[in-house]
């Protein structure tokens, strides 16, 4: 039975309007609040069961004790470790992304879970952000085509995907109360689409409200948009989940479209639509048909499911740790990582000419599954870099390994929950949220910063003085090799839930090590592991720049079959890399990691299309992305269809001597536009495979609605009639065909 006929769904929605007139107010209030960390209640008696979620976007996360933030201790819970939102988004390919989806929704699924807390879709409006490496991309575009095939993915497992965090979820700093001032138009274009596709395209079953406040009003608790926009305008009929501990008032959150309130204190019955909600209901002040709404929308996702009715019979029972699934995660690792730069060819080694290979950096041998926050998992294993360059060369190669630089060991700790910690000025306050006044606020901002500056100066120290032997080290060893590969980045450390990053320099004095390893190598080899972009003082020096962001299990492999040229890399930006942090619109305003109160006043206006506006050269551009081979593109047409939809023709030759995967990239430029908009836009793409010497046709359709932009007045997006030129290029700087288009 086709469970989308309108047949069904009419079927399904008495059926759900009998079980909710059998129920008791106590056997609904169960359904949408937490019982436990991960689950909500179940109503025995009825055959309904609990709804159990699961982070997260890298793998489904270690099973925890249902009451503290403690792992249960089993080895039953290791898992397929996945390339991190960041990296899937470097491949630009949907493929890749419906396979991900499909790995994660299976593993859920085997490990008994209903509800999975993946995609992060939420715009990159600052690189030092610490969420960055769990989100995909600055560009609202590029972020919607790969939600969609990875929701589908997820959800063809009869698992939930709950895409987060709506919406505009930016900054870690003051997360739980901070107030986002937001224009509509800058929400419609940039900060809304990804997650619109995500209810229109990929039909997803369930949306993760977030921590932060918009125009005034907490996300879990904010009328206008989740009744308005998800429900009235996209006509969401799925379940929305709060963040864990982002609902404050029960009043606000039982009148709005918030179905399932989790948190991560262990008073299950006094979260806000638990006793509180009851006791308002039978004092007659909230109506009891708000409930229902709520276990309606549950209902409805379960019953999508196969939790519940007929068809529960014929639910998929899920896999983990399935061989076929790391095949696929080793393809979306080699298609992430990002070439940046290959003077002279230095890249790829030939493997056969490597007597002696230098290997420098903590990154080389760095396992990152178990951090970041909540996207922290078990895996099943991890191949670090290091360990994939020594297995793909074998023992007639001589591998040295030094570490380079000192990282402060940070042992990980269960006696103080990170999570719980940063939750607790939450804790026993009349409103669920602490009194915010500006005096109270500056102290502990200052006294904060205090303790943390101390913190660093001391920890500045100690990397310093052990920093002066491993450089000395380092550098002796690069001298005496055939090649010399360095690995450095960041780590979970650094890239985290929880936090910003407080620069966008590198850590541990890499600069430092990088300078002095130029100056004797010439021909370093230069790479880096991370989830946000660094600067890079002496990118000019460097001959080969490599860039991967987390990249799963299977890194260590990937790393190597591009470094040795098995594998040619066709990964692109799906971000920019600016020069300097200073150069970014969010620095330029200041309006990024403040409490209290940031407003966004750039606009449409970050990441590429800051850049573009204020003519200032970044380091590394959006959708730039080397390959070991060359592509020409020519023979652009353009058609366009009843004054709107525009047809696009052209042609990809691979004019070098090796295969390779090429992405074009299509933008859109309006001439003369009517109100102020962004030079031009990204509005297409394609991923295009080539033997050495030939050819290949791209054809793509441009909509009405991508040359669009937001009305306020109108409420409402419009394309202006007039000239529009449409760029076709190897990245947002890198145009190579241009042609005009007239709408009417």
């Amino acid at each position: 039975m086709k469970t989308d006929s309108k047949k069904y769904q009419k079927k399904t929605e008495k059926e759900i309007d009998k079980i909710i007139g059998k129920m008791t107010l106590d056997e609904k209030i169960s359904m949408i609040h937490g019982v436990g960390l991960f689950r909500t209640g179940a109503v025995e008696r009825l055959g309904i069961p609990s709804v159990i979620s699961s982070d997260g976007p890298m793998g489904v996360r270690a099973d925890f004790m249902n009451d503290r933030w403690i792992p249960s201790g089993n080895n039953d819970d290791k898992v397929s470790y996945m390339p991190s939102n960041s990296a899937l988004a470097s491949t630009w390919n949907p493929e890749r992304a419906y396979e991900m989806g499909h790995v994660l929704g299976a593993e859920a699924r085997g490990r008994g879970k209903d509800v999975i807390l993946a995609p992060g879709i939420n715009i990159k409006r600052d690189p030092l952000c610490g969420r960055n490496f769990e989100y995909m991309s600055e560009d609202p575009k590029l972020t919607a085509t790969l939600a969609v095939p990875f929701i589908k993915g997820v959800q063809e497992n009869d698992v939930a995907s709950c895409v987060k965090h709506f919406a505009a979820n930016a900054q870690e700093t003051d997360r739980l109360m901070v107030d986002e001032e937001i224009d509509d138009r800058t929400l419609y274009e940039l900060y809304l689409p990804a997650f619109k596709a995500a209810v229109q395209e990929g039909n997803v079953y369930s949306i993760m409200g977030a921590y932060n406040k918009i125009n005034g009003y907490h996300c879990c608790e904010n009328k206008n948009l989740l009744d308005f926009v998800l429900r009235a305008e996209w006509g969401f009929d799925g379940t929305v989940i709060s963040d864990w501990g982002a609902v404050h008032k029960t009043r606000e959150a039982a009148q709005c479209s918030m179905d399932m309130e989790m948190s991560i204190f262990a008073d299950f019955d006094e979260y806000k639509l638990a006793n509180p909600l009851k006791e308002a209901i039978l004092k007659g002040e909230i109506s009891e048909e708000t409930v229902n709404a709520k276990v309606r929308n549950i209902l409805r996702m379960m019953y999508r499911l196969k939790m519940i009715g007929k068809e529960k019979e014929h639910r998929k029972q899920g896999v983990y740790n399935a061989p076929e699934h790391r095949k696929m995660i080793l393809r979306t690792a080699e298609e992430s990582m990002i070439l940046l730069k290959n003077e002279n060819h230095v890249l790829p080694l030939d493997a056969k000419k490597i007597k002696k290979l230098v290997v420098i950096g903590q990154n080389a041998a760095k396992i990152h599954s178990d951090g970041g926050g909540s996207a922290e998992i078990k895996a099943l294993y991890e191949i670090c870099p290091l360990m994939g360059l020594k297995t793909y060369l074998g023992g007639n190669t001589q591998v040295q390994y030094l570490k380079g630089y000192h990282v402060p060991d940070k042992p990980k700790t269960f006696d103080h929950n990170w999570q719980a910690d940063s939750l607790d000025d939450l804790k026993n306050t009349d409103v669920g949220q602490p009194v915010r006044d500006e005096v109270n606020q500056t102290e502990m901002q200052r006294k904060g910063e205090e303790e943390r500056l101390a913190a660093l100066e001391k920890e500045k120290t100690e990397i310093h003085e052990k920093n002066k032997v491993l450089f000395t080290q380092a550098v002796e060893a690069a001298k005496d090799a055939d090649a010399v590969i360095f690995v450095g980045g960041l780590n979970h450390d650094i890239d985290s839930e929880g936090f910003d990053r407080s620069d966008m320099k590198l850590p541990y004095e890499q600069d430092m090590l990088i300078e002095a390893l130029l100056d004797v190598r010439k021909d370093l080899i230069v790479t880096f592991v991370g989830g946000s972009p660094v600067e890079m003082p002496w990118r000019d020096k460097a001959s080969a720049i490599l860039w991967s962001y987390y990249a799963g299990m299977e890194t260590g492999n990937a790393f190597a079959k591009i470094i040795f040229g098995d594998v040619n890399p066709s990964g692109k930006l799906a971000e920019t890399f600016p020069k300097k942090y200073a150069d970014c619109a969010t620095a330029k305003n200041g309006q990024f990691g403040l409490w209290g109160k940031i407003r966004f006043e750039e606009g449409v206006y970050c990441g590429y299309r800051h850049h573009d506006r204020q003519r200032i050269a970044p380091a590394f551009c959006f959708g730039h992305g080397l390959s070991y081979t060359e592509f020409a593109y020519s023979g652009l047409t353009l058609k366009t269809e009843k004054g709107r939809d525009v047809k696009l023709s052209f042609t990809v030759k691979n004019t070098g001597k090796k295969s390779g995967s090429e992405i074009v990239q299509v933008y859109v430029a309006p001439i003369g536009a009517k109100v102020n908009r962004p030079d031009k836009e990204l509005k297409a793409y394609a991923k295009i495979e080539l033997a050495p010497g030939k050819s290949g046709k791209v054809n793509l359709v441009l909509k009405q609605e991508d040359f669009a932009y937001f009305d306020e007045h109108l409420h409402a997006f419009i394309s202006d009639e007039g000239d529009y030129e449409i760029l076709v290029g190897a990245s947002c700087e890198d145009i190579r065909l241009r042609g005009i288009v007239t709408l009417s």
